[in-house]
């Protein structure tokens, strides 16, 4: 069913519904990065006639990170070297025409003493292959999540997640651009938000856009919240899209931390988190999920398509 409003689903009740995982995920194993961690990686995409994953490298004890680009070689992934990482954070990708749209999230520190995050921006590059990546636009201030992909009319749908609109602590936006050379700070700013998704206590985010079949849109992307105990609890969801009328499924948890092996986390206060980095969609209604896992490791998980079902449903125009 999709409906342009919902009522609110706590995390806590998205839970309740959701069924675990038939079989743990598997552990992704990266060299060449000097025992530094990696983790929120993107699904595998295509380059130049090699498969490649970017992903989130960075010391167990810092958030100064890079973003190195990864090619399979056996059972391991390694640094492509011929490639400079770049200094941001949770790297996304997505193709919009005949080009690659590159991005992540470059964090900004106060002066001495103490260096302290203060705020993030979302950089965006593009290139027709990852070997000539050129800024194009940075988004607007305190704003990770800006993610985008292109429509079945040719147009440019792009999501975003501002902080802060009307007492909610992060919500997602939705608009509607002509082309990549539309998308601004401003423009950004201004998509109108989703409401009916998250509690107020509660955030989210979307991670990468899938056009469907039919023209609609599947959207995976994070609900999170932090509980009485200070733990952060960060879960895999996803919903569809009607891009022309803003009608939408209701949200769906599909994986969660337990779904995976017990691993190291960061912090303490990070053990129930997964971040959405990506997904293929493979054969027989399944896909593959790919995920950081808290603030330390990738993994990969079979689960069902979340998507294949609204596939099946008629526009009648778009």
């Amino acid at each position: 069913m999709m409906k342009l409003d919902w009522d609110i689903k706590t995390c806590r009740e998205l839970l309740s519904e959701y069924t675990p995982a038939e079989q743990k995920g598997t552990k992704l194993h990266f060299t060449g990065v000097d025992g530094l961690d990696v983790y929120n990686i993107t699904a595998p995409f295509w380059n130049d006639g090699e498969l490649y994953i970017a992903g989130r490298v960075e010391a167990r004890d810092s958030e100064d990170s890079e973003v190195i680009f990864f090619v399979r070689n056996g059972e391991v992934w390694e640094p492509k070297e011929d490639l400079t990482p770049f200094q941001l954070q949770d790297p996304f990708i997505t193709k919009l025409d005949d080009e690659l749209i590159f991005g992540g999230v470059e964090i900004y520190r106060n002066q001495e003493p103490d260096h302290k995050i203060i705020g993030w921006r979302t950089l965006l590059y593009r290139g027709k292959t990852i070997h000539d990546f050129e800024y194009a636009v940075t988004g607007p201030w305190n704003m990770k999540d800006i993610r985008l992909n292109e429509m079945a009319d040719g147009n440019i749908a792009v999501f975003s997640r501002p902080f802060g609109v009307e007492g909610a602590i992060a919500l997602i936006g939705f608009g509607i651009f002509e082309s990549f050379q539309n998308l601004s700070e401003s423009n950004i700013i201004s998509a109108p938000v989703f409401k009916d998704q998250f509690d107020k206590n509660e955030w989210g985010g979307a991670n990468e856009i899938h056009l469907l079949n039919n023209g609609l849109l599947g959207i995976l992307g994070h609900i999170a919240y932090r509980d009485e105990h200070k733990i952060l609890h960060y879960h895999a969801m996803s919903f569809v899209l009607n891009p022309w009328t803003r009608e939408k499924s209701e949200l769906k948890i599909i994986a969660v931390r337990n779904d995976f092996p017990e691993g190291p986390t960061k912090r303490p206060d990070l053990v129930d988190v997964i971040f959405s980095g990506g997904l293929t969609r493979e054969a027989n209604d399944r896909a593959i999920l790919y995920v950081g896992a808290s603030d330390v490791e990738s993994y990969c998980i079979d689960i069902p398509d979340p998507f294949v079902e609204y596939e099946q449903i008629i526009l009648t125009k778009h």
